[in-house]
């Protein structure tokens, strides 16, 4: 069976796995400073913050900004459920904006969107091709809204010259086995802002910090034993111990802040050191396999492939800008006369794996009851939802196996 994706892992990932195990660290140590400061200078961002998974990086960004009760964020309906969900973990509200024939967020559907509640918006690299960023920075930057990228797709991809990661206020990044590298789980925050790199450390640390110059201490100045008047909790605690509440050690620590443990291993780090340097070979593989795609597909009936709003005189993505997470083609299932889920098993049965993505957010039952969304609310995404289907991609399928999904795709999807 050729699944829709997965990773690809080699004798050097897991040696750089077993090398880790064999040392001092397996968490806190220095691969994860390691990995963070390889994939910044990779993606050209200042900052890079390690966490434990894409939802995890969201969410730090969400609190890195602040975003809370009574705060609007704009969000696509094409997307996994934890674009919108980061938003409701601070306390926030997920607007809604409808998307572009591609899946992609469409820029006139934000500008629509804003309030004065409004405090960023948060665009996906649907598939792993960005966004129309020369209108969305146009209007984030016209309204005063942070830009969260949200690049889970989209690792190696380029915009206008710049790498996916250097693009937004804040952009994130997943390392899921399916995406473009893998650390098991894992997932990147990347930024410019030195505050908003530290905010998210903390964020991901219980809230702790164990820089001494951001220290407050454990005790007030009233509450020292060196001064005249001491609060009414230590009139009768013995100097001594108030000695050794002001005393700042090497073990000394202060949470500063309500945080998470979000912290990424040096395990899940070394693995990901290892497919880092294997990047720029993946996303050319999965180039290949979609000009390959795009080559044999275009004449099926009832079968239409990914389209770029960026290009619209062709209609088909730039290759050099586009990392290809994945290859959604388009089915027009009633036309065809067969369900999804008919297609789907006939695929499988033919030894083809497929996936939907995805059921757009604002209609799954917890957004409708929280939200009040209803059919109809957001047409353009529904109507790709209809007749999106997934077919595989990942750098290790081989040309065989490309020649195998067209042959099965040319099979069940007949003139």
């Amino acid at each position: 069976m050729i699944p829709y994706g997965k990773q690809s892992i080699d004798e050097a990932d897991i040696e750089a796995v077993v090398d880790c195990l064999r040392s001092d660290f397996l968490t806190q140590g220095p691969k994860v400073a390691e990995f963070e400061q390889a994939f910044a200078a990779k993606v050209g961002a200042k900052y890079a913050v390690a966490v434990n998974s894409g939802t995890a990086a969201l969410h730090a960004g969400m609190i890195a900004l602040g975003i809370g009760p009574g705060d609007e964020v704009i969000v696509p309906p094409i997307t996994f459920t934890a674009s919108a969900n980061c938003v409701l973990f601070v306390g926030g509200t997920p607007v809604f904006a409808d998307v572009l024939p591609s899946g992609h967020i469409d820029p006139e559907k934000i500008e629509q969107k804003i309030t004065r509640k409004t405090k960023a918006v948060i665009a996906v690299d649907y598939a792993g091709w960005p966004c129309d960023y020369t209108r969305i920075l146009d209007i984030c930057n016209k309204h005063g809204l942070a830009l969260v990228c949200d690049a889970c797709h989209a690792l190696g991809a380029t915009w206008s010259g710049k790498p996916v990661g250097s693009i937004g206020l804040l952009n994130n990044f997943s390392f899921h086995p399916v995406k473009h590298i893998a650390t098991g789980e894992g997932g990147m925050v990347t930024t410019d802002d030195a505050v908003l790199a530290e905010r998210m450390r903390e964020f991901r640390t219980h809230g702790i910090t164990k820089d001494a110059s951001r220290f407050k201490g454990l005790v007030s100045e009233v509450e020292t034993p060196t001064s005249e008047v001491r609060g009414p909790d230590t009139r009768n605690q013995a100097p001594e111990t108030l000695s050794a509440l002001e005393e700042r050690g090497p073990w000394h620590y202060e949470m500063h802040s309500l945080g998470y443990n979000y912290r990424m291993s040096d395990i899940n780090c070394a693995l990901g050191l290892s497919q880092l340097g294997k990047l720029d070979r993946f996303v050319a593989r999965r180039r290949d396999i979609a000009k390959q795609y795009y080559e044999a597909l275009k004449a099926i009936p009832h079968l239409s492939l990914p389209t770029s709003d960026l290009n619209p005189v062709s209609r088909i993505p730039y290759p050099a800008s586009h990392s290809y997470h994945l290859f959604p083609v388009l089915i027009d299932f009633a036309a065809l006369g067969k369900t999804r889920t008919q297609v789907m098993a006939e695929l499988r049965g033919l030894g083809v794996g497929t996936q939907v993505h995805y059921i757009p957010v604002c209609l799954q039952p917890f957004y409708r009851e929280t939200l009040g969304v209803k059919p109809g609310d957001y047409p353009v995404a529904e109507s790709f939802f209809a007749r999106e289907l997934s077919v595989p991609m990942y750098p290790a399928m081989t040309d065989a196996e490309v020649q195998q999904v067209i042959a099965a795709l040319g099979a069940v999807l007949p003139a």
